[in-house]
């Protein structure tokens, strides 16, 4: 089938596209931590990171892992948040912080979520754990599934709430990758944002906990929404935290800060750096019609087709670039066609070199022309004509 390449030119005023890492550790930045990273969230672009494989204890950041399986477990409907989970021996005996859950006591999968995301409870991460896999040990498998499908290859995980454990490490990197990961649902954000709640706990539902979110950035910050804080005397003080301005979403990604106020300080600096500097343009939202393409032997003579995925491009403020957007797709079809068949893509360069590809894909179906098609066609071919 012979392909013909459609290309673009898009002049975009004040925009530019980054490269992988837009600032080095060396130059604009001081930070007072082990590893950092700065991820702009809709494009997975990296504008700032600092020893950022460095393979650390991640404390209670191990608990964004958590949170996303929980948040798949929802969406793909194996567990709903009003199931109602009993604890176990296991699970009440857990230390550090806790909802200080009882044996036996029965709770909801959204209060466990809550003491989750607010409380960083221990104990509530293993009473999930185990109503989601069984066993807090079936549930680790599944994190470090879930790490190797996300291409985490910093991460071991042993547990599933962060407390020290020998080989337990990941890196600000896969931090970055699993946040942006978890911040896909929508619903966790009823969570992670919360700065104060209360939750009932006891096996007779009589002792009321006020829950203050370990993140104190949620309320002292501007337009700080999530996520989660670390810390053990091995991890030392961690974070990673995310903020939306301007319809932009970083991710700024602490660890092995001295300090409580230091990592927060430094999660702060690289906001600042990003909302200071970048901001992210659309080329395309999911669902757009790019293009109409003839379509041969069909029940319809034309296709949409549409994108895949939204193109966001995150840009650095105050310069001026081009940016070539190419359609790669074919000058004709033939049925059958079937809604979703990928037909083509975009392809997005800086400088002639790709940074970015989604997919193009049909709009719906187009079936093989019947007998009584042709017909019709004939038909309406001499009408016209």
């Amino acid at each position: 089938m012979r392909r013909k390449i459609y290309s673009i030119i898009l002049i975009l005023a004040i925009m530019t596209i980054n490269l992988l890492v837009l600032v080095n550790s060396d130059n604009e930045i001081s930070l007072n931590c082990k590893s950092a990273l700065l991820m702009e969230a809709s494009s997975g672009t990296i504008i700032y990171e600092m020893n950022s494989h460095e393979k650390l204890e991640p404390a209670s950041v191990t608990k964004i892992m958590t949170m996303l399986l929980t948040m798949e477990a929802l969406q793909s409907g194996r567990i709903t948040l009003e199931d109602k989970v009993i604890i176990s021996n296991k699970a009440s005996k857990m230390t550090g912080t806790c909802l200080l859950l009882e044996e036996g006591e029965v709770r909801t999968v959204n209060d466990l979520l809550l003491g989750i995301a607010v409380e960083s409870a221990n104990d509530a991460s293993v009473a999930i754990a185990e109503h989601i896999a069984g066993s807090e040990e079936e549930f680790v498998k599944m994190m470090n599934n879930k790490a190797k499908e996300l291409g985490m290859s910093d991460t071991v995980f042993m547990n599933c709430h962060g407390l020290h454990d020998e080989g337990h490490v990941t890196s600000a990197h896969d931090i970055g990758i699993m946040s942006r990961e978890l911040l896909k649902h929508e619903k966790i954000f009823d969570y992670i944002s919360i700065y104060m709640t209360k939750v009932t706990v006891g096996k007779k539902n009589n002792v009321v906990r006020e829950l203050a979110n370990k993140n104190k950035m949620v309320r002292f910050y501007d337009d700080v929404d999530g996520i989660k804080t670390g810390y053990t005397e091995k991890a030392m003080y961690c974070i990673s935290v995310t903020a939306k301005r301007n319809n932009m979403r970083l991710i700024s990604v602490i660890m092995g800060a001295p300090s409580t106020g230091s990592r927060n300080n430094d999660a702060r600096k690289l906001l600042d750096y990003g909302f200071a500097n970048f901001s992210t343009y659309s080329i395309g939202k999911k669902g757009d019609i790019i293009k109409t393409i003839k379509v041969s032997k069909g029940n319809k003579d034309k296709i949409n087709v549409i994108l895949d995925n939204d193109i966001n491009v995150l840009v650095k403020k105050g310069e001026e670039k081009q940016i070539e957007r190419k359609l790669i797709l074919p000058d004709k079809l033939s049925a059958p066609i079937f809604k979703g068949d990928k037909l083509g893509e975009i392809e997005v360069l800086k400088d002639g070199e790709k940074i970015q590809s989604i997919s193009l894909i049909a709009q719906e179906d187009v079936a093989k022309a019947t007998f009584l098609n042709n017909i019709y066609k004939a038909i309406r071919y001499w009408i016209d004509n």
